[in-house]
């Protein structure tokens, strides 16, 4: 070993990051290892490198003491002070013992200390980038997959994207070209591990930050997300500035902005709701596109009552629930929804002190009234709206057409 190699090592500091004497002590714990292996000694050994010349030493180290019961670890007082007549009773004497060919085993251990160093700096940047992309969205390509993994390429690392982090509508083909959302990065023995999602809400709320400019920069602020990944997600939006429209934002020009991530989800339906401090309001506008006519609030419980008109009842709930369920997840409240002709029948519904969302204006957080929004804007809103309704005028369609047979057949 001479100077070169301790210049390459000043290089290597500088180019990849790894301290120049954390990898010469890391080469001289190695050569201790090298030298017991290959030499059957003691193992009271120290290597020293010369960080001038790159000079490589190894001493024994042999303590002194009256009567020596193992010479490989021991050495009498006379025999010390023929060396120095500084030695006294229990120092530490150490002597030279550096093989002859040992340069060549030195040569073999640096290059595979400075190697394993090089490979552990490697993962350790890789891991400082992506800890701090935790909950971050990437655009990754699909490079292989099993019956548990889809791995995709996220430049410098391979991400694992899990079968339940999939969403059921979705085929991956290689060389695909996907958006994902790092959930978890690891520390691991070979390396760091980074586990992706298609599937988590937070996917959703990256989508709009990149293709709104109003939320990029907080001018429109995301205050809930709640999803089925692949059917349908519901998210409210809120705007301090009152002149600024939140929902019109996000959804765009002719619905550009909110088309672009429907397009990403592969099709998944996306509500955007004004979000209120009013829970009236907020569930009100958490249900659409029903219409509402009262929300009873009981705050103790943390849950509504919501009273809708009889022919909006399967609009309401939507289909297997999933409009109930998601408008629940998105406000935190529960919500238990009933006809008109039901509240009615048990003394539930009085429309004298009926709460119908948008009536208390004025309130920090309530949402924009209709008369506020462009009528541009409510177009694009409706053409998002209604293929819900037509999927729950055709349910309830299905629901009535035993009956109608069999009027038909009796008539028959």
């Amino acid at each position: 070993m001479n100077s070169d190699f301790l210049d390459a090592l000043t290089t290597l500091e500088e180019d990849k990051g790894i301290e120049k004497e954390i990898v010469l002590e890391a080469i001289e714990s190695a050569l201790i290892s090298a030298y017991k292996r290959n030499f059957s000694q003691a193992p009271n050994v120290r290597v020293d490198i010369n960080r001038d010349n790159g000079e490589i030493k190894v001493y024994a180290r042999k303590q002194v003491v009256e009567e020596v019961f193992d010479p490989r670890l021991e050495i009498t007082v006379e025999a010390a002070r023929e060396m120095s007549m500084h030695y006294e009773l229990d120092d530490v004497v150490e002597i030279e013992v550096t093989p002859k060919d040992f340069g060549r085993i030195a040569a073999q251990t640096a290059k595979q200390v400075v190697t394993q160093r090089v490979r552990e700096a490697e993962r350790g940047i890789i891991y400082s980038d992506f800890i701090d992309r935790e909950e971050d969205i990437m655009t990754g390509i699909v490079q292989r997959q099993d019956h548990r993994f889809i791995y995709v390429d996220l430049g410098k690392v391979e991400a694992i994207l899990p079968q339940s982090e999939q969403m059921p509508n979705e085929t991956y083909s290689h060389n695909d070209r996907i958006k994902s959302y790092i959930t978890k990065v690891e520390k691991t023995t070979k390396g760091p591990q980074i586990m992706i999602s298609r599937t988590h809400p937070g996917l959703l709320k990256r989508l709009f930050e990149l293709e709104v400019p109003e939320i990029y920069d907080g001018t429109v602020e995301i205050r809930s997300v709640s999803r089925e990944a692949g059917d349908r997600s519901k998210i409210s939006v809120h705007a301090e500035d009152p002149d600024v429209d939140p929902v019109g934002a996000c959804v765009g020009q002719r619905g550009q902005r909110v088309q672009a991530i429907v397009n990403e989800l592969k099709g998944e339906k996306i509500d955007i709701v004004h979000f209120s401090n009013n829970p009236v309001n907020y569930i009100g506008n958490a249900l659409s596109p029903s219409n509402v006519l009262d929300v009873q609030v009981d705050d103790e419980a943390k849950s509504t009552l919501v009273i809708v008109p009889d022919h909006q009842l399967s609009l309401a709930i939507g289909k297997r629930g999933q409009n109930a369920r998601l408008a629940a997840k998105l406000t935190g409240w529960k919500i238990d929804i009933k006809s008109l002709s039901e509240a009615e029948e048990q003394g539930l519904y009085n429309p004298a002190t009926a709460r119908v969302p948008g009536e208390d204006e004025g309130e920090e957080g309530d949402p924009v009234q209709e008369d506020d929004i462009d009528d541009e804007d409510m177009i694009e809103e409706d053409v998002f709206e209604d293929e819900e309704i037509e999927d729950a005028l055709e349910e309830e369609a299905e629901e009535e057409r035993p009956e109608t047979e069999a009027v038909e057949e009796k008539e028959e």
